[in-house]
């Protein structure tokens, strides 16, 4: 049984507060949660306003803690977009704390961006890894464009029909397909976590010309059907983190909190030790004693 890669995804969730040059701090903090907790991965959004937000929502009236006055989405993106230095140091922190991080492309420059950064794949080799979103994986050319510029990339099924999850897995060619719910947060009776088999299946059937693993991204509120995805198969696992979900931002409310995360962690870590393996059973060392106390041999 492989061992389930877990990322925390910080995401956006680094942008509160009344001012903008602490969000560095705030970024520092979240990774110093995910790596107390375990975790084997964070992950950031990496993205170009001027190419991902649409020409519609750029002007449209945006309030910020940041700012007095209201301001645009467009400069709203723009101010909690991380830029080279700050991945520079992101990357330091990473490696001073001991965890890997990587990010989500979505747009090409995105991707000539990140294909700068190298981290330690779940192979034990350095390469780039990315992922594309669930948002954006009908962009084909933008997925080609990520398999050839990337060492490990994963992607996310959210919003799509399956024909439209066939055509990017296809062309992607991706290492993960993540089951998702692109609600947030998503109402348990939409989870739909036997999906995860079903992807299973057509992975191990030889339809495509490269089989994956299997994920589950959770954006829902607990913990329990997050942990029932890793024994529904699901070998990676993400979910978004907060410091507090009370604090500013859209992402907050679906994310998970501190000692939450480290719940998480620690019950997907004891499923893995409690599994054992598929097989007759065995008496176990520790049932001996008690075996010739009770049955006298």
């Amino acid at each position: 049984m492989k061992k389930v890669v877990i990322c925390a995804e910080i995401g956006i969730n680094f942008a509160f507060g009344e001012d903008p040059s602490k969000f560095m701090d705030n970024v520092k903090r979240l990774i110093d949660v995910a790596s107390v907790a375990g975790c084997d991965y964070v992950k950031f959004q990496k993205r170009t306003p001027s190419l991902c937000v649409p020409e519609e929502q750029k002007s449209l009236p945006k309030s910020v803690p940041w700012r007095k006055e209201e301001t645009t989405y467009f400069e709203y993106k723009l101010d909690s977009e991380l830029g080279t230095d700050d991945y520079k140091e992101i990357d330091r922190y990473c490696d001073e704390k001991g965890i890997k991080w990587f990010a989500s492309a979505w747009d090409k420059t995105a991707v000539d961006f990140l294909r700068g950064f190298e981290t330690l794949l779940p192979n034990n080799k350095w390469g780039v890894m990315m992922k594309i979103p669930s948002a954006i994986i009908t962009d084909l050319d933008l997925l080609e464009y990520a398999r050839e510029n990337c060492d490990f990339l994963i992607i996310s099924t959210g919003m799509s029909t399956q024909k439209e999850i066939d055509i990017a897995i296809e062309v992607g060619q991706p290492d993960v397909v993540m089951h998702t719910n692109s609600t947030y947060p998503s109402p348990s009776n939409e989870l739909n976590l036997d999906y995860i088999q079903y992807l299973k299946d057509i992975s191990r059937g030889g339809d495509f010309s490269k089989s994956f693993d299997v994920g589950y991204s959770g954006h829902e509120f607990g913990l329990t059907t997050t942990i029932a995805a890793t024994l529904l198969g699901a070998n990676w696992i993400e979910r978004h983190i907060t410091l507090d979900r009370s604090l500013w931002g859209s992402d907050q409310i679906a994310s998970v909190e501190p000692q939450g995360l480290i719940k998480l962690v620690k019950s997907i870590r004891d499923i893995e030790l409690a599994r054992g393996g598929y097989g007759p059973r065995k008496i176990l060392d520790s049932e001996l004693s008690k075996r010739k106390s009770l049955r006298g041999k």
